[in-house]
């Protein structure tokens, strides 16, 4: 797969679609590589008119590992006295240093979870190069933030595994505990998907270091109430990791913004819900002014 020099680093893509159709960009959440915006997923929204990209963030999958940064200090960060070695500001960057690598002036942004946040502020820092916002299981940051269910908070300190098989189990345990009790996957299906996402990268001092950037971030609160694109807010009752109520609060801030609440979806993307997704995607994007690709 290619690579393109954005904003200093390099970032790992991948492309769907006609080029020349209108450009929808795919940004993962943390600790989650560009292969969780599953293919089929991906040749849906192709499908319907856009040119997907989605890509590895820095810190993660076969993007720039940030390794002179140092190992990330989880402790210090918990306690509240975060030191990251980059903002999520700098991953809103990225986005658009991507764009202009590969001759874009505006897209589609749609973000899931972390990626959500990273959509939130390249339309907030960026608001030229965004054509609509699709933000999906994601909250307002800061002190605005719903912290996580139990569950949801101990994922993110559970410590990484020492082999492979360790890491594989673990991988399946965290999608079992944040996906909707009715969303849950066969067990080999299950299996090839964490086998694929560890072997293909593994790197948890990187999670780290995205971690922090979360934590250290400020509300968007008073600034989505500036944003001006048409905006989608997807949602799932049961996560355990972003609570529903902090999309909520996201929708309530941006003008016009569509809540969609998807009953008995975590925090997760299930198949069962990517027409419904793909559909309300299309029919945002619709609402947005048309600006050349190049």
């Amino acid at each position: 797969m290619p690579k393109a020099r954005a904003n200093g680093i390099e970032l790992e893509l991948e492309t769907f679609g006609d080029p020349k159709a209108p450009t929808l960009v795919l940004i993962a959440g943390l600790a989650t590589q560009m292969i969780s915006w599953q293919e089929p997923f991906c040749d849906l929204l192709a499908a319907r008119g856009f040119h997907v990209i989605r890509f590895d963030n820095r810190d993660c999958g076969l993007s720039t590992w940030m390794e002179a940064a140092g190992p990330p200090d989880m402790a210090a960060a918990f306690s509240g006295d975060p030191h990251p070695a980059y903002q999520l500001d700098d991953m809103a960057a990225d986005v658009v240093g991507l764009l202009d690598a590969l001759g874009i002036q505006a897209a589609h942004i749609v973000g899931a979870s972390m990626g959500g946040f990273i959509a939130q502020l390249v339309t907030i820092n960026h608001p030229d190069r965004v054509l609509s916002l699709t933000s999906i299981m994601s909250g307002p940051g800061g002190s605005d933030t719903v912290p996580p269910k139990p569950e949801g908070a101990a994922i993110l300190t559970a410590p990484p595994p020492p082999t492979r098989e360790e890491r594989i189990e673990l991988a399946m345990s965290i999608h079992r505990t944040l996906a909707g009790a009715g969303d849950q996957l066969p067990d080999a299906v299950e299996r090839a998907q964490a086998e694929r996402d560890v072997d293909r990268a593994y790197y948890p001092m990187g999670v780290g270091r995205q971690l922090i950037a979360i934590l250290a971030a400020k509300s968007r609160l008073e600034r989505l109430k500036q944003v001006q694109v048409p905006t989608l807010v997807i949602h799932g009752t049961d996560d355990v990791l972003v609570p529903i109520e902090n999309g909520r609060l996201v929708a309530e801030a941006v003008p016009g913004a569509r809540l969609i609440e998807i009953e008995g979806m975590g925090h997760d993307l299930p198949k069962r819900v990517w027409p419904l997704v793909a559909d309300a995607i299309e029919e945002i994007a619709h609402r947005s002014p048309s600006i050349t690709r190049r």
